[in-house]
């Protein structure tokens, strides 16, 4: 195998990462790219080298990236000019849900996809965008394998306590449960803890448009605030997060239609619902306008409530770690939220937090925090070279 290509299909977006695989070493990253707006009257293509350097940064004729099948030929087309461009042997793809059948990364084929299809409900966001694009990647690359992972499968390993709702039993049977999500974040961020806090009791805050927050002992899953679907937990961008289902009930005596809910739900609500300004945090902190202000302190409210209550599913705190796009990069979150959960421990060091850290506490601090980048792009990478990996046959010995 020399290259994998990873693709994170969004609804009007498909972001990938192109990376050159060694036997004996990590998947190396050749070049990352995005096209923004598919389905819109201005798609724009980017597209980077590993160090940086530019190859591709323009507008793309509405009409070749009119769907995900459009978008694809628009990649490969960017891709076959680029000196450093590897054969592609697989594909891997996020895939946001895998229900109860997957808990670990999965060789697509028609079956799957037909498995997949059925949880399309639960994700309405991702989940038929994610399939889009691998239809879209199969037809551009006929007989390349591509490969499925879940952003639920590292979340399969809580305890059944965790995953239950207060229903009756067939229902969570039949698959009704907490599943959480990102879980190639945090799988990703698991696997470079820094020694000291890596066996230990950590929380870690995903924190962008998509929010939640994961507790990991020892490096694994064992709470999470998403649930059964990923609208719940946090407020983000647009969704909603945590919600008494009461009004569910009202809306729909109201008149409200599902589909009305579903946009309520998922694309009218969160930061952009609370604020009327926008969906996007750094807008809110530069923002005058009151509304935007409240609905920043909202998220922070909500981040140190769910911080308290992960803590308590742990029986206590080692670290906190900030990870994801407001988590990586908005010094501002990160201080508020170490502040309010000054009562756990957390000891913020100012000067570190200004500088992205890596570690943002004091050093004699309770509980330490810490800023890690997440790369759920390697993750996928990873799994993908395991995945077939497993599937390929092995030679006996004679």
């Amino acid at each position: 195998m020399q290259g994998v290509l990873v693709i994170n299909a969004g609804s009007s977006s498909i972001k990938t990462s192109l990376f050159r695989v060694d036997p004996h070493a990590e998947p190396t990253l050749v070049i990352r790219g995005q096209i923004e707006g598919i389905a819109t009257t201005k798609p724009r293509l980017s597209l980077k080298r590993s160090d940086g350097t530019t190859l591709a940064d323009s507008p793309v004729d509405a009409g070749e990236a009119a769907d995900h099948r459009g978008a694809m030929a628009v990649f490969a087309e960017a891709l076959s000019g680029s000196a450093e461009r590897a054969t592609v042997d697989a594909v891997g793809h996020r895939v946001v849900h895998g229900g109860v059948t997957y808990s670990r990364p999965v060789v697509v084929d028609d079956d799957v996809m037909r498995s997949l299809a059925t949880l399309a409900s639960l994700a309405p966001l991702h989940q038929p965008h994610n399939l889009a694009a691998i239809r879209a990647a199969a037809e551009r690359l006929p007989g390349v394998p591509q490969v499925a992972c879940f952003d639920t499968a590292f979340h399969r390993a809580h305890p059944k306590i965790a995953d239950v709702y207060a229903l009756p039993w067939q229902l969570y049977e039949s698959g009704v449960r907490r599943y959480g999500f990102h879980g190639l974040s945090y799988e990703y961020v698991a696997s470079v803890l820094p020694p000291e806090i890596a066996s230990g009791r950590v929380v870690v805050a995903h924190l962008g448009s998509g929010a939640s927050m994961c507790a990991l002992r020892g490096g694994q899953s064992i709470d999470s605030t998403m649930g059964f679907t990923a609208v719940d937990g946090l407020p983000m961008g647009t969704r909603t997060g945590q919600l008494d289902p009461g009004i569910l009930l009202y809306l729909l005596e109201q008149g409200m239609s599902t589909k009305e809910i579903e946009a309520l739900l998922y694309r009218k609500s969160g930061l952009l619902g609370l604020s009327g300004v926008s969906n996007d945090m750094r807008e809110l902190l530069a923002s005058t306008d009151p509304r935007g202000q409240f609905a920043v302190d909202y998220f922070v409210h909500a981040v140190t409530k769910q911080l308290g209550a992960l803590a308590a599913s742990l029986g206590g705190l080692d670290a906190i770690v900030f990870t994801a796009g407001i988590g990586e990069r908005s010094p501002i979150i990160r201080a508020r939220v170490c502040q309010a959960a000054a009562w756990l421990g957390v000891e913020l060091d100012e000067h570190a937090n200004a500088a992205h850290g890596p570690r943002i506490s004091r050093p004699g601090s309770q509980v330490s925090a810490w800023v890690i980048p997440t790369d759920e792009e390697l993750m996928i990478a990873r799994h993908t070279v395991a995945a077939l990996a497993e599937r390929a046959p092995r030679t006996v010995a004679r």
